[in-house]
């Protein structure tokens, strides 16, 4: 029995490490050996933590899937000389990470953490507190302002409208507010 049977017990989790932009090939890679060898016992969740963010330009919204972990895959197996080498000689693996050549679990502490920020959606404006903007809709269609504040929901902004020589200020829906170029 070698030293990674006796090493570990069960199903764990473990990070692998691979070449940057490998990681869904990788995962998609892992997924097909278990189907094709009927590994689904052993090696039974592959994961690549990600982030939701949505863009918004004005009415305009992309979605956009950012790693978490750039390099680095999770995958939930039971530790056996089989599994090591199925995972290890995936195009694209480095290895796993662990002292030496030791795959070390990570806790399922760590891994329920990282998975409820898992899904979680983030919102990017074009624009920031304290930027120069312009208005395109709505009653201040073509004005200019400063951005002052914006709410925790990215939904409206607090503008400092620029109107003769006093600053009015004007609570928006970010949709009407663009960068000032």
């Amino acid at each position: 029995m070698s030293d990674i049977n006796e090493m570990n017990v069960g199903l764990r989790w473990y990070v692998v490490h691979t070449y940057s932009g490998y990681e869904k090939k990788v995962m998609i890679s892992i997924q097909k050996v278990v189907a094709n060898r009927g590994l689904g016992d052993q090696i039974v969740q592959v994961k690549i933590p990600v982030n939701t963010r949505i863009e918004k330009k004005g009415d305009e919204e992309k979605v956009k899937e950012e790693l978490i972990f750039p390099g680095y895959v999770l995958v939930k197996m039971i530790m056996t000389d089989e599994t090591w080498h199925v995972v290890r000689n995936i195009t694209g693996v480095t290895g796993f990470v662990g002292p030496g050549s030791k795959p070390t679990p990570i806790s399922d502490k760590e891994v329920a953490d990282l998975f409820l920020e898992e899904g979680t959606q983030t919102i990017k404006l074009p624009f920031g507190v304290g930027d120069d903007v312009v208005i395109k809709g709505g009653i201040f269609d073509g004005q200019s302002g400063t951005v002052q504040t914006i709410s925790d929901d990215m939904s409206k902004a607090l503008v400092l409208i620029k109107r003769g020589r006093r600053d009015m200020p004007a609570e928006l829906d970010t949709s009407y507010i663009y960068p000032a170029n």
